[in-house]
Order: C-alpha cells, then structure tokens, then sequence
C-alpha cells in the first residue's frame, strides 16, 4: 500500500493475498452506494477470498468510473432494482451515506440476498429495530464491515491470543480512534448530523464492536459519554471529539476516545491504539504505525509471566473474516461474526451517543 493512500482514511482500503475459500462462480455479489471509499477494502476482502464481483451501481457516474477502473469486470447497473432482481446475486456490499444504510439493507433482504454494510450500520435505533424484523422474517444476514479489527492484522492477531487464554480473563479494553480530518475532500454529508449520525455512532462503532469481542461480554451499559466540537465553528453538526465508557455484563470495562485531531505531520491517518488488560497480561495494539520508529504498522507489544515481546504481524494473519463470510451465506453458519454480535455493537454506538453531553 503507498504511502499516499495510507495517510488518507476515507479511502485506506487493506489489500491480503488471496485465499479463496470457493470456485469460480460459486459465490457472487454486487457492490452498491459508493459514497465512501470503505467500499474497496470490502471488495478487496471479498474478492481475495473467492467472491466474484459482478455489479455496481452508483447514481454518480464519476464514482462508477473510478469503481470499474479498479474493478473492470463490473457491469454497471441502471438502478439497485436491477442488482436486486438478478437470482444469481448472493450478496450485496454497500458504503452509502449512513442514515441510508439500514433502508437499502432492508430492500437487498427483502429481495432475497444478504446485505454487507459499511460502518456504522445505522444511525437511529429504529433503523436497528427495523433491520432486526427484517432479519427474523427473511432470514437474511446483515453484516457490518467493522475494519478496525476485520480488516488489521494486529486486531484479528488479539483475537487469537485473547481466545487462546494468553493473558488470562479480559479486565478492561482501552480504545483509541484518531482519525485525519481531510476536510476539503469531505462530501456535505459528513457534517450534517442526521446523515453521518454523530462521532460515536460513525466511528465510535469500531471501538465497542471489539470491546465485545475482546472481553467476551454480549450487553453493555453506558456509564459516560461526551461530544464536542473544538475546531470546526463552520460545521456546528460536527462533532471531532467524543469519549465514552462502558461496563460489561460480565463485568468488563471499557474506554473510547475518537476524534478528528490526527496532524499532517502523522504519516499514516491515524494512531489506533487498543490496550487490553487481562488477569495474566496484556496486549498493546499499535494498528497503523508505531510512532516515531517504524511506518510499519501491526505492532503488537505483548507482556506476561514470560517476558516483553513486540510482534510485527504484517503479512501473518490475513484477512480470515470475508472468507468466514462467504462460507457463512452458503452455509447459513455464523462462524464470522454472529447477528446477535453485529446489532449488540450497533446498538451501544447509538447508546451512547443519545447519551453523550456537549462539552463544548
């Protein structure tokens, strides 16, 4: 991946090495609503691991162009309708503007496919009570493309050490989201409130989605949380901080800062940082890039009875959730990412911006 595209968040698209986990047309799907550039590294993950990609369809033309100019085996779609009504489509992948997320997953259900969504995957609760309907009577799946830890090696690496009892019992997950601003390249929408949803809801929703994964926990309460608009007075709907804290049904705690502070200076677009307590260690997590020592990113510095030990795991764990995925629609097998999992990490977004304060 260059340099040019790292440092840039709205377009960071993860590329693996290809591990197809079906043939040639077994598996096929169509990606729709190109309004943010998460669309690649949904595509990237799902054609790397077998799917062949069949469809697009934007209602802008510029962004259909550089979509086939990428993916040139592609037929454009006149309308999502005519994805829809092609029997052969197995799933759609979509990164619409966020408040349209739930409705157009609510059509690609009701027309008999399986939806995979950008995050956040809504930006109301009645939209997650919808889809949740939708999900009972169809039967379909509505999964979210939560790239923070399904799409970083590191992430998916502590998955691993935490499943295998490598530092005992999670006591606490601390999650850091900084992401780069890029304001001039930002479409209108990202400032208006009700279509991006609010700081903790867009991309807050990472965090909590690996809180639960990481402690194990499958309902949360929202202790805290907090909104603020520091540096944007132009964009009164935009929030470029937010904190919120949780505590587990089993327990567990969690911390989230997001916010839209990355400098220039950083030279990827953000220094995700996760650190994980447990009852016998803990994990590090250096995602994109290890400060002021290594571009490289994938740190992960572990401590236990043993010792001190960093990893770099670039290029040793891949990318195992879109081929999980795949097997999952063919299947009707949850082994990816469970419904229940999908919506729990949904919902506490949501929560916790409905209670978030101004402290600005």
């Amino acid at each position: 991946m260059s340099q040019t595209q790292k440092a840039d968040g709205m377009n960071y698209a993860p590329q693996g090495k290809p591990s197809p986990v079906v043939k040639a047309g077994e598996f096929t799907f169509a990606a729709a609503h190109l309004d943010h550039g998460h669309i690649y590294g949904q595509c990237n993950g799902l054609i790397e691991a077998g799917a062949e990609l069949k469809w697009v369809y934007d209602p802008d033309e510029k962004k259909v162009a550089a979509f086939t100019a990428k993916y040139p085996q592609a037929r454009v779609a006149r309308s999502l309708d005519e994805i829809l009504a092609d029997g052969g489509v197995n799933l759609v992948t979509a990164a619409a503007i966020p408040c349209d997320r739930g409705p157009i997953g609510l059509r690609v259900m009701a027309a008999g496919k399986d939806y995979f969504t950008d995050k956040t995957p809504f930006t109301t609760l009645d939209q997650l009570d919808a889809a949740k309907a939708a999900v009972a009577r169809t039967g379909r799946k509505y999964m979210v493309y939560f790239s923070e830890r399904l799409h970083v090696e590191s992430a998916m690496y502590a998955t691993d050490l935490i499943a295998a009892g490598v530092i005992g019992k999670v006591i606490q997950v601390i999650g850091l989201g900084p992401h780069r601003l890029g304001k001039a390249n930002r479409p209108s929408w990202f400032f208006e409130k009700a279509k991006f949803g609010g700081i903790l809801t867009d991309i807050g929703s990472h965090q909590f989605e690996q809180f639960l994964t990481y402690t194990g926990a499958t309902d949360a309460t929202v202790t805290q949380a907090a909104v603020g608009n520091f540096a944007n007075p132009d964009k009164p709907e935009f929030e470029d901080f937010g904190e919120a804290s949780l505590l587990g049904n089993n327990g567990t705690s969690n911390y989230i800062r997001v916010d839209w502070f990355t400098p220039n200076g950083l030279s990827t677009w953000g220094d995700g940082r996760t650190v994980i307590l447990g009852t016998k260690g803990t994990i590090e997590l250096r995602k994109y890039v290890d400060v002021a020592r290594d571009r490289a990113g994938d740190n992960v510095y572990l401590v236990d009875d043993a010792g001190e030990r960093h990893l770099n795991v670039t290029g040793q764990v891949g990318f195992r959730f879109f081929g999980q995925l795949i097997l999952d629609c063919l299947n009707r097998t949850e082994k990816a990412m469970t419904q229940t999992h999908a919506f729990k990490a949904a919902e506490l977004c949501l929560r916790a911006q409905m209670a978030a304060r101004k402290i600005t």
